[in-house]
């Protein structure tokens, strides 16, 4: 017998969606959604041509929770590239503190397929080095101010898996971080990165 379910979103299925409409399907199982919001940062995601913003994917958020479901928030890593670095991780953490969700993930950019779409929007736009990515982690981590929600970012695209609850967690996560950039921390392995 079926006893829950789960579905993956962008914030624009919530829009046309009431909070009754929602408590509908949250009384017929849908306990968790997981919402790619990616960033936070209203000039990363007009770069990557995601047609959302941060008040569309802050609308979404608070409506599902508003209707008892569970948000399952994925953020980018390096979406920004080295320009929109900072502002990237400022403005979603700035998301995420307005939205509190439940679970929060972090995963690093990738682009299997080639970077030529992407480049169409982002001219010059360049990968962050393991040390960037690590820095821009610890902008997202000590940015954040969250009551309970459990961070994760033990994807196969981190380097350095990171689990907690925050913000319990954060000063343990920041601390795993300065390690990782210092060369103290073991990291994945790019064959172990196969996406």
């Amino acid at each position: 017998r079926l006893q829950r379910v789960s579905c993956y979103c962008l914030p624009r299925n919530v829009a046309g969606k009431t909070v009754e409409e929602l408590r509908e399907l949250r009384g017929m199982g849908l306990s968790l959604v997981y919402v790619g919001c990616e960033s936070g940062d209203d000039e990363v995601l007009e770069r990557i041509i995601k047609g959302e913003t941060y008040d569309s994917s802050l609308g979404a958020l608070l409506k599902l929770g508003e209707a008892g479901i569970k948000r399952s928030v994925m953020i980018l890593n390096g979406l920004g590239g080295p320009e929109l670095s900072e502002q990237h991780m400022v403005n979603t953490a700035r998301l995420m503190n307005a939205a509190q969700p439940e679970l929060l993930s972090t995963l690093v950019v990738s682009f299997p397929l080639g970077t030529d779409r992407f480049e169409a929007t982002s001219p010059g736009f360049r990968m962050l080095t393991q040390r960037e990515l690590f820095s821009e982690m610890e902008v997202l981590i000590s940015h954040l101010s969250l009551d309970k929600t459990i961070f994760r970012s033990d994807h196969a695209s981190n380097y350095l898996p990171l689990k907690g609850v925050l913000s319990r967690d954060t000063d343990k996560m920041l601390s795993q971080l300065r390690d990782a950039k210092e060369g103290r921390a073991p990291l994945r392995p790019e064959w172990a990165r196969g996406l």
